[in-house]
């Protein structure tokens, strides 16, 4: 089951061609530890355990989203079941805590306690937007954007913080320069989810294996729809008034939910945040004491994980 949610095999064990993720945490933590003057070598055990970790995360969260599709084919859970999939998810953590546990050279022990505590952190931002679900869409009780910004930054902004602190750790950097490697990584996760929510309404299909209006189909409280809102537009109104409804949208209705968010403006802040949040994090990178080629590959790889279409 792990070859699986990897993207190695099939559910029938089939040798499967064809990349299983973005592979953008690991990549982050060896160009870190390069950052810091250490050979990539030494974030390799990093590397692993925060994609480890990344694959676990994805397990549990597509069990608790429902989501049945995932790179164009089938979840874990809709392949294996509910609890195998659940049981896949834990060996995965164990996985990545037991190869992090095993990494020497550089501060092996910090890198463990950060990714213990990151652990923690994801835990709590994925419980805050499994309880976003139970929040009214308009009213006092309604999904504040700061409050989605704070989930984000734990459910996806602590994982790649932690990638990157800890391929500073392992390279032997100093704490507080992993310290502004989370920082830096962190931002890039809020960027990252800004954009990720985009991709969830208007998306294309074929490069994100997910149908189009995905999270309006779901009632995804997501930042443009929470910015949409918020927005004390007559179109953010209109969107409000659609989804308190609560019942299906078909096709029509997805659409013009989509626009409502659009013409409320949630697109817009959605994509604002995205670069806002983008430059926050190049500018730690600039101004950090770090290997000049490292960290131009750094900064190239912001970009990428920002800017990208699936």
């Amino acid at each position: 089951m792990a070859a699986f949610t990897f993207g190695w095999i099939e559910a029938d064990g089939t040798p499967r061609e064809g990349s299983g993720g973005k592979g953008m945490r690991p990549a982050l933590a060896v160009l870190s530890a390069r950052a810091v003057g250490a050979p990539p070598e030494a974030a390799v055990a990093g590397a692993v355990a925060v994609e480890l970790v990344h694959a676990f995360s994805l397990v549990h969260d597509d069990i608790m989203d429902g989501d049945e599709l995932r790179r164009h084919r089938e979840t874990a859970w809709k392949a294996y079941g509910v609890g195998p999939a659940v049981l896949a998810g834990d060996a995965l953590l164990a996985l990545a805590m037991g190869t992090l546990a095993q990494a020497s050279g550089g501060d092996a022990v910090a890198a463990l306690a950060r990714l213990s505590d990151t652990l923690v952190e994801l835990v709590n931002g994925q419980a805050d937007d499994v309880a976003f679900e139970n929040r009214p869409w308009s009213g006092p009780e309604a999904v504040t954007v700061e409050e989605y910004q704070e989930m984000a930054a734990g459910k996806t902004g602590s994982l790649l913080g932690c990638a990157a602190a800890v391929g500073a750790l392992l390279g032997g950097g100093p704490a507080a320069l992993a310290d502004e490697m989370a920082r830096m990584g962190r931002l890039l996760g809020i960027a990252f989810q800004a954009v990720d929510d985009l991709l969830g309404i208007w998306g294309d299909p074929a490069t994100t294996g997910k149908p189009v209006f995905n999270d309006l189909r779901q009632h995804k409280k997501t930042l443009p729809v929470v910015a949409a809102l918020r927005s004390d537009t007559e179109p953010g109104r209109q969107l409000a008034d659609l989804l308190e409804t609560g019942r299906p949208l078909d096709e029509d209705l997805l659409r013009l939910a989509a626009e409502l968010v659009d013409r409320a403006g949630g697109r817009d802040f959605a994509q604002e945040q995205a670069e806002t949040h983008l430059e926050e994090a190049l500018k730690i990178i600039e101004s950090a004491a770090l290997d000049t080629a490292a960290a131009g590959e750094l900064a190239a790889l912001s970009r990428y994980i920002v800017r990208r279409s699936h």
